[in-house]
């Protein structure tokens, strides 16, 4: 018996967004069913909603591809896991009064969505 794993993952790299301002979008859908979770996504107040929601349309997108013989739908999706890290800083300089220079430090962040089928324990049987 083979047994087959339905989850899929999604990566948003160098998102121009401050890691901490991300995690508290992440924080309210985490472990949510993923129709449940873009319609939260939809009406939340935040500027980092739009993006974490793309980062889980396109990781329940590539389990669709993965397993296109078989309709997925969204509610029968939910979020595995789901967290933010901190990427690159870009560096600058503001300048002060009195010829000093006072540092400008630019944040980006790195998206990681794994989404799992409900079921997740679906045996193939050989043939």
């Amino acid at each position: 018996m083979e047994t087959l794993v339905y989850e899929a993952r999604a990566v948003q790299r160098h998102l121009r967004r401050s890691p901490r301002k991300v995690r508290m979008v992440a924080d309210l859908v985490r472990g949510m069913n993923v129709a449940k979770a873009l319609s939260t996504l939809a009406f939340t107040n935040k500027g980092a909603a739009t993006d974490v929601a793309k980062v889980i349309k396109s990781a329940a997108a590539n389990l669709r591809d993965k397993f296109d013989e078989e309709v997925i739908e969204d509610e029968d999706l939910r979020i595995k896991t789901i967290f933010v890290d901190e990427g690159v800083t870009m560096k600058r300089i503001q300048p002060a009064p009195q010829g000093r220079a006072h540092p400008i430090r630019k944040r980006s962040s790195h998206i990681n969505v794994v989404v799992e089928k409900n079921d997740n324990e679906v045996i193939k049987e050989e043939e």
